[in-house]
């Protein structure tokens, strides 16, 4: 890596923990300047705009993610305990982030909602990934005789991550990690005694109401 790549990756890793504790509108250049210890010139010298720095500091701060993802995946083959191994990423987040702050996927989706476009859209790409994923696991499951038929990947998904971040939410706010462990506890079980064929339990099937 070149002296240049090597700024780079520094400034990337520095201004996604500015983005991600104190939020986009809520960083200033002076903040990243001071974070980074560079002058705006030498800031620009690798990104065109703070719109560019900020969604190649989220692209960053996803990719950290997406490497412990890869790392808790590599050992494990059945496909609940592929899920599990996502779940305990996840639970990371409220105790030891990757990124300081919390998870930047869920502070980035709230933020950008209507104020930053391009943020936002960066934001379902990443939450699209992460569905992707988890329908890939269950679907592969249903094909192995591991996953009942009857369960919609796609729902299951939706209610994995949407409760997972939810937890996260919580345990961040109350600043108390009891949150996102009864989540972790909650859907460990589930996946262990209702969606799982290779241990006693029934199938629940998630409907739309």
């Amino acid at each position: 890596m070149s002296k240049g790549e090597e700024t780079k990756s520094r400034i990337l890793h520095q201004a996604a923990e500015l983005f991600n504790q104190q939020g986009y509108a809520g960083s200033s250049m002076s903040d990243i300047m001071r974070v980074t210890g560079l002058q705006k010139g030498g800031i620009y010298n690798h990104f065109q705009s703070k719109d560019d720095l900020a969604l190649q500091a989220f692209d960053f701060a996803i990719a950290r993610i997406k490497q412990h993802t890869r790392f808790a995946l590599r050992s494990k083959h059945q496909a609940v305990e592929r899920l599990q191994a996502i779940i305990g990423v996840f639970s990371s987040f409220a105790e030891n982030p990757p990124i300081k702050g919390g998870c930047p996927l869920l502070n980035t989706a709230v933020e950008s909602d209507d104020a930053h476009p391009a943020l936002r859209e960066r934001a379902q790409q990443a939450m699209n990934s992460w569905l992707h994923l988890i329908c890939r696991i269950i679907e592969k499951g249903i094909e192995k005789g591991e996953i009942s038929s009857e369960v919609s990947a796609d729902e299951i998904a939706t209610i994995i991550i949407a409760t997972l971040e939810g937890g996260i939410m919580m345990s961040k706010l109350y600043g108390d990690s009891i949150h996102i462990h009864r989540v972790i506890n909650h859907l460990n079980q589930y996946l262990e005694t209702s969606l799982s064929l290779n241990r006693p339990g029934s199938i629940k099937k998630y409907q739309d109401k």
